[in-house]
């Protein structure tokens, strides 16, 4: 069992990359996908860094993080956009960590 927060994926709006943790290959590719549009155009929008993150209970966290006198950085509409998110993919980020607890934590349906 993890003992650590587990990356599912991110994306940088400073180095315009996104990165999905290759232990998620197996996801279906809509759902590689639709994170991959999710955290670009998160960035694209506010800026920053998104990290979405699993703890060690299987919560799924989105992270926002920026670097150190980004005038360009959003700040409230970071927390906005992450509410949308939250709210707009609630069925993903659930079955998601629905994955995670399965997958990697053993857990039983």
């Amino acid at each position: 069992m993890y003992q650590e927060r587990v990356v599912l994926c991110g994306a940088s709006s400073y180095e315009q990359k996104y990165y999905l943790n290759e232990e998620f290959k197996s996801l279906p590719s809509q759902i590689q996908d639709e994170l991959k549009i999710m955290c670009v155009l998160f960035t694209e929008d506010v800026g920053g860094i998104l990290t979405l993150a699993f703890e060690e209970d299987g919560e799924l966290l989105l992270e926002v993080t920026a670097e150190d006198g980004d005038f360009f950085f959003d700040e409230i509409g970071s927390e906005l956009k992450i509410r949308q998110i939250q709210r707009e993919k609630k069925e993903l980020l659930q079955a998601l960590e629905m994955y995670y607890r399965v997958f990697f934590q053993g857990e039983s349906l």
